[in-house]
């Protein structure tokens, strides 16, 4: 399993529903990673998707202790036990995590990689990926230039994990 996200230098992801930037280049690496895979996410992750329709080409797994969900192209899951049975069909290399926060805070322990996508500035945020760099569990193991979009300045990290659960 990985993760994915965009953070500030904060490590903040999101403000009232919503991505804190919205980076083309970033958009374009999302999808690439994920297209073809599994993304599990949250339902307020799932709601904040355009037109709350899953994202095409993609296995979409809810994690949501809110009951039903009314979505033919979402495979919904009410506990971690439930969603850990479910992928053990899939391999981990093909399922990411891709928010929010508690989904996060959840599975990251699970995860043996994250890709995230530094943006060098402060947003006014309301929810949160842990700081990796302060986690002895996981190395940072590659990083790519500093890019620019506008003015925002954003590179490419991935983190690896030490030692994952399983």
């Amino acid at each position: 399993m990985k993760a994915i996200a965009a953070v500030d230098l904060n490590w903040g992801i999101g403000y009232r529903g919503n991505l804190l930037e919205r980076i083309p280049e970033d958009m374009k690496f999302f999808k690439k990673a994920t297209i073809g895979k599994v993304v599990v996410m949250g339902r307020k992750t799932f709601e904040s998707l355009p037109g709350k329709k899953p994202l095409k080409d993609r296995v979409n797994i809810v994690l949501t202790t809110k009951g039903k969900f009314d979505d033919d192209g979402v495979k919904v899951c009410s506990s971690l036990d439930e969603l850990l049975c479910e992928l053990k069909q899939y391999s981990e290399d093909d399922v990411f995590v891709i928010g929010g926060e508690s989904v996060y805070s959840l599975l990251l322990p699970y995860c043996s990689e994250a890709y995230i996508t530094k943006i060098e500035n402060s947003y006014e945020a309301d929810t949160y990926f842990k700081n990796l760099d302060e986690d002895d569990s996981w190395e940072l193991t590659s990083e790519s230039g500093t890019k620019d979009y506008n003015g925002i300045k954003f590179k490419f990290v991935k983190y690896e994990n030490r030692n994952p659960k399983s």
